[in-house]
């Protein structure tokens, strides 16, 4: 093997430690995969600069989350606790992603991060209920749409004129962006990382190209918008993380 590729497996294989997510069994169905995924996965994704770990992290549940993913989501959630994040911060990603993939997957995988949270011991503190009037939500909604969007706000689906998506997107606007992106876990910065990751693991290109150049607005880099993509690669498939970036490369260059 060339030492570049043996370098960049020690590494991969030092920030799986780091990250506790130490080697498997899966030699013992794939011959070497647990090695290629080490060198791929963590010395080539994980490794990467202008994205933290814990950024990195949460870009990685909400992709699990999104799917039937159980095993490998157990062994993310225990190392999402490893890195600092808090149970409700967790539970939060799934629920921001469960807007984009279905609250269906929100469902599965709080069950899957609960488990791991009772072998652990650790308590999640309850959340009070929030009992925020129609009209409340709505005007919450229309501010935060407002502030991540700006003049795009209204366009395309989104305009208030269209009698078609006006059926729906009321909602979308009040328990989307009223509710959820106001719900306390994880702050606008942290929530757009999961709409972007979601929305590239999903493959929904107009929703990515409108959030790509919105995440612009609350503080990310366009390094870290670049990244939060690339970190879906390994997770939900090469090709979808490239289109992603394609899709964004007039926005982000």
């Amino acid at each position: 093997m060339p030492d570049g590729r043996r370098e960049l497996r020690r590494r991969g294989a030092e920030v799986r430690e780091e990250l506790g997510l130490q080697r498997t069994d899966a030699n013992e169905v794939l011959p070497n995969f647990d090695d290629f995924i080490s060198e791929v996965a963590f010395g080539g994704i994980w490794d990467r600069p202008n994205l933290a770990h814990a950024d990195r992290m949460i870009c990685t549940l909400a992709v699990l989350g999104l799917g039937p993913h159980a095993v490998q989501l157990r062994q993310y959630v225990a190392s999402a606790l490893d890195l600092g994040l808090a149970p409700r911060t967790i539970l939060e990603v799934f629920m921001q992603a469960g807007l984009y993939g279905g609250f269906i997957t929100t469902e599965s995988a709080a069950r899957v991060a609960h488990e791991v949270f009772a072998a652990r011991g650790v308590r999640v503190p309850p959340e009070p209920p929030r009992n925020d009037s129609n009209e409340a939500l709505d005007q919450s909604g229309n501010e935060v749409m407002a502030k991540l969007h700006g003049d795009r706000a209204g366009q395309g689906y989104a305009a208030p004129d269209n009698k078609v998506t006006g059926a729906l997107y009321p909602s979308a606007i009040r328990y989307g962006y009223g509710e959820l992106w106001g719900r306390p876990g994880l702050d606008h910065r942290q929530r757009m990382l999961v709409a972007i990751a979601a929305f590239t693991a999903l493959g929904l290109e107009g929703q990515l190209k409108k959030f790509g150049a919105s995440a612009l607005n609350i503080g990310l880099k366009k390094e870290e918008v670049v990244e939060a993509i690339i970190q879906t690669g390994p997770y939900s498939g090469f090709p979808r993380a490239l289109n992603g970036l394609a899709l964004l490369s007039d926005t982000l260059k």
